[in-house]
């Protein structure tokens, strides 16, 4: 049965680009799976080196400080990623796992009490934001703070305010480390060097940004169609809770379906033809990850959910030198979610969805809930 919605199925099989438009400039999305991981991996023709225009829409309104590393290039890229790599592959260590599984199976707690439960914004909303207090290595309760942002950072009709809260917050952060340092994220880019230099302010706050704005939609779009999934498919969560083994195969096949970046930036230093598209030197064209994972050509059947799908070569994280660095974490995250979904929910109920679509002038895709209500009912019931 094919659950996933594909508009740019066409386009790529017969094109294989979709221009779209960016503050008036034309992007080629490059649609298929193996152009988008090529183009990927060729920082040199589609460049990264473009502060504010990795992003689409572009963000030169909403900070005033490049996102590090995703921003540049190789070999400043490298250089970069290796002074936060370590920090952000502690995802992997058995404690940390122990740690957001914990804060997994708490809001589980807290939903089997509830009447009902507004997914979104009572699950994962707070998994996210607390989940990535471990990610920073700071106390829990400064998690209430990022809830209380709601759950779009810059997106929507107060992004620009919205994120002056968050530049303001991240420098009181880094005030706040650099008097009192401790063993967080922020005192760690207070004493990190960069080529035998300290890191200015701004690159700082770039660090940062990108933790946030980049680590929080994709946990709340991807936590909340998971539970929406399983409302929706109460079998397939007897499946998983018969056969645990499947947990890290559906984990990967949830990243795949559940992608919540439709698309990224690059810059074309000296332009081309991109698809019978013409890019001026200096003119973007888009990876499009989102089509990529359900390209024909490399998913079988892709708009099925295949919670055993192997192999999986999915871009969900991105591919070839920008590969997320926060895909350990996320991966920790929706592997506890789906364990503790396992062992303590019987079923999930659909009170209510409203859907979340992404609408633009080139096309229109479903992405997750602005509010999806449900009854949860635990399996001691």
């Amino acid at each position: 049965m094919a659950d996933i919605p594909d508009p740019f199925g066409e386009r790529r099989r017969h094109d294989g680009v979709l221009p779209i438009v960016d503050a008036g400039e034309t992007i080629p999305m490059l649609l298929r799976h193996d152009d988008v991981r090529r183009a990927a991996k060729d920082w040199r023709t589609y460049s990264s080196d473009a502060p504010y225009r990795v992003p689409i829409p572009s963000e030169e309104a909403l900070r005033p400080d490049r996102q590090l590393p995703i921003e540049t290039d190789p070999p400043d890229h490298g250089d970069y990623r290796e002074l936060v790599e370590p920090f952000f592959l502690r995802a992997r260590e058995p404690a940390y796992g122990e740690r957001v599984e914990l804060i997994i199976r708490q809001l589980i707690d807290e939903a089997l009490n509830r009447e009902r439960l507004e997914a979104v914004g009572e699950f994962a909303l707070p998994l996210q934001s607390r989940a990535l207090s471990v990610l920073l290595n700071v106390p829990e309760e400064e998690a209430e703070r990022w809830i209380a942002w709601g759950v779009h950072v810059f997106h929507g009709p107060n992004g620009v305010s919205q994120a002056r809260v968050l530049d303001s917050y991240l420098h009181e952060c880094f005030d706040r480390a650099e008097t009192s340092p401790g063993d967080d994220f922020f005192s760690l880019l207070t004493r990190a060097r960069f080529r035998d230099r300290p890191l200015s302010r701004s690159e700082m706050v770039g660090f940062a940004n990108l933790a946030f704005a980049g680590g929080r939609d994709t946990i709340i779009h991807t936590v909340a169609c998971i539970l929406g999934y399983f409302a929706k498919h109460p079998k397939d969560l007897d499946l998983l809770r018969e056969d645990r083994g499947r947990i890290v195969l559906a984990a990967e096949e949830f990243f795949r379906v559940f992608m919540p970046l439709t698309h990224i930036g690059r810059v074309c230093p000296v332009g081309g033809d991109v698809h019978g598209v013409p890019v001026a030197p200096g003119g973007r064209v888009s990876l499009g990850w989102a089509s990529a994972n359900l390209d024909e050509t490399a998913f079988s059947c892709p708009r099925d959910i295949r919670l055993d799908r192997r192999p999986n070569p999915h871009v969900a994280f991105g591919f070839g030198p920008h590969l997320c660095l926060g895909a350990a974490h996320s991966r920790t995250v929706v592997r506890g979610l789906l364990e503790a979904l396992c062992d303590q929910v019987k079923r999930i109920d659909l009170i209510e969805a409203q859907p979340r679509v992404e609408r633009t002038v080139s096309y229109e895709r479903p992405l997750g809930y602005e509010s999806l209500i449900v009854v949860v009912t635990g399996t001691s019931s």
